[in-house]
């Protein structure tokens, strides 16, 4: 930007300051041209070459035009234009990424590690899952993890967008870059600073960054419209006037600077706000897309549920009692790290059950969990793995996932559990169609028909498919995605593929590094309202930067008629298009400003 302006400075100093001769006032320009014009000449061949005619083209072609014609003050002010532009993109930038960098320098250099029962300062980076970390009072929080001693509470509105404090106890989870109030609590490490909350939201600023070119992606689109209509009125200015004049300022103010400028703008402002909402967005275009979704595809467990079986149910059969059945599995289940194993131990303790004595404990995939319960051989295990003799005695299998126990090779119980759908579920599943105009409702789940059935009856979703295989999701979603825009919700491994092949991808909380890394956005918070979030973000970043380029398009249309008509020269369509593109940029700046809720269900 420099250069051209240093270049018109003394062009204008040497012909109005010192009447100098044309060729000196031609000096400064030459070399403006030559060292900053030229490349994008170059550029504008190599589209020329490939056919590509994008959003950049007619700025290339204006220089050119100007070039040859000798009016080489227009095109030095062209370039100035584009470099200026491109300062102002760089602004715009930092304006809209000011939340994340504000959040890079509150992050604390050091931590303080308790180790029996002395404190000493460590640097963050050392710290390792299961590091016991004091925090006190008006500290930033070090790394995600679990208070163990104290009560309190801490400010995480600069991460979750939530302006409430947040109670802290004794179990309590806790973020890194959450401000600690008015208490001192102890935690216990869950993850290392470069996996934590921090670490998170500073990947998405680099990666934003250094992902430009899927935000131009809308830009040239548009410019493939715009380009020839620009070049077709241009034309038809010298043919009707005869003045090559207003060919060239018709390319001057016709430059697409709101398209080159406006929409990367929007974007990084709809990045910089997810993240401040918690919302990691990996995939730039994803927003783009946002608005377009009709088909959304649900991954049952994890997201419409907790993710977390509870036992709804426990019958005695064959003389034993609920409370018996459910002592005998407890008492072998405290040996198990089977998904329903801890749903059984908590409704254990819930009915004050007392632990019994184990021995020979053996738990193979396909047999179930055995074990002798104080003389008694009890085996937990499923219904299809039981002889039809046994499984006559069961009662008519219902809807969830179930267990059976069996005492000295007898049915004693049946126990019925469910994985607790999400308090607002069936709210934001049912806003969907209405808000979002989702037309298309599906649960993919690898789990039993029964259970998906009770929980799509719960939520209101009709079309389900169980008991799939990863590459079964996978074709699905292929399938959907060749006819309409999808979105993909999920947050296990087995969810990757399927997640990669929608056209949104959303990973739902941090449980996988896989799943982050196939997902276009990832939702740090376990939480729909998030994801209701991340979808008003992208249908009003799309908005915004529609009205800032097509607004910036308008008034260089009324440019374009003025210069036709010989009324706009073209170093004033030059100077007229800057004015359009600030106005442009500013607008698009409101991408990162939210005005009320981002949730409406």
């Amino acid at each position: 930007m420099a250069v051209p302006a240093l270049a018109i400075a003394a062009a204008l100093l040497l012909r109005y300051g010192f009447h100098a001769r044309s060729l000196m006032v031609s000096i400064p320009l030459w070399i403006a041209i030559v060292s900053c014009g030229v490349p994008l000449i170059f550029e504008l061949l190599r589209q020329v070459w490939k056919r590509q005619f994008g959003a950049d083209f007619l700025a290339g072609l204006s220089i050119a035009t100007a070039v040859v014609m000798g009016e080489l003050l227009v095109a030095v002010i062209i370039i100035l234009m584009l470099t200026g532009g491109e300062a102002l993109e760089s602004f715009a930038t930092r304006r809209a990424s000011s939340v994340l960098h504000a959040l890079a320098k509150r992050m604390p250099n050091l931590a303080h590690r308790v180790v029996d029962g002395r404190t000493a300062d460590i640097a963050v980076a050392e710290i390792a899952v299961g590091d016991h970390l004091v925090v006190y009072p008006h500290e930033i929080c070090p790394v995600d993890g679990v208070v163990l001693d104290g009560t309190g509470s801490m400010d995480e509105s600069f991460l979750t967008g939530e302006p409430f404090r947040m109670r802290k106890t004794k179990g309590s989870q806790v973020i890194s870059g959450a401000l600690n109030e008015d208490a001192v609590l102890t935690i216990v490490a869950e993850k290392p600073a470069a996996d934590s909350r921090y670490a998170r939201i500073m990947q998405v600023m680099r990666e934003a960054e250094e992902n430009p070119p899927a935000m131009r992606r809308l830009a040239d689109q548009l410019g493939g419209i715009y380009t020839p209509v620009a070049l077709g009125i241009a034309a038809l200015a010298w043919g009707a006037s005869g003045h090559a004049e207003r060919f060239l300022a018709v390319l001057v103010i016709a430059t697409p600077c709101p398209l080159l400028l406006a929409i990367p703008v929007a974007i990084i402002g709809a990045i910089s706000l997810a993240a401040r909402r918690g919302v990691v967005i990996r995939k730039p275009a994803i927003l783009e897309q946002m608005s377009r979704v009709r088909v959304m595809f649900f991954d049952k467990t994890g997201t419409l549920t907790h993710g977390e079986p509870t036992v709804t149910a426990v019958k005695g059969l064959n003389g034993f009692e609920p409370d018996e059945v459910l002592a005998l599995s407890a008492a072998l289940e405290r040996y198990s790290k089977h998904p329903l194993a801890s749903a059984i131990l908590q409704a254990a303790e819930e009915h004050h059950v007392a632990p019994l004595t184990v021995a020979d404990i053996s738990e193979r995939p396909g047999e179930g969990l055995k074990g002798d319960v104080q003389g008694r051989r009890v085996l937990v295990t499923g219904r299809r793995k039981l002889p039809p003799a046994l499984k006559a005695e069961l009662p008519e299998e219902s809807a969830g996932m179930e267990c059976v126990v069996l005492v000295d090779g007898k049915v004693c119980g049946v126990m019925h559990f469910h994985d607790r759908p999400r308090k607002d579920s069936r709210s934001f599943v049912q806003h969907l169609g209405p808000k979002h105009h989702v037309e298309t409702l599906m649960i993919l789940t690898g789990d039993r028909d029964s259970e998906a059935r009770h929980l799509a009856e719960v939520v209101g979703i009709e079309d389900i498919r169980a008991n799939l295989a990863p590459e079964e999701k996978l074709e699905l979603v292929r399938e959907a995605t060749r006819k309409a825009t999808t979105l993909f919700l999920g947050d296990g491994i087995n969810d990757a593929p399927a997640m990669m092949a929608a056209t949104v991808g959303v990973a739902l909380g941090q449980g996988s590094d896989i799943v982050a890394d196939a997902a276009g956005a990832v939702i740090l918070e376990s939480s729909l309202g998030k994801v209701d979030e991340l979808l008003h973000i992208g249908e009003r970043m799309r908005r915004i930067a529609l009205e800032s380029a097509v607004g910036g398009m308008a008034l260089s249309a009324v440019g374009m008629v003025l210069a036709a008509t010989g009324h706009l020269s073209p170093i004033a369509g030059a100077i007229s298009q800057e004015a359009i593109d600030l106005l442009a940029v500013l607008n698009a700046l409101r991408t990162s400003l939210p005005r009320g809720a981002l949730q409406d269900y």
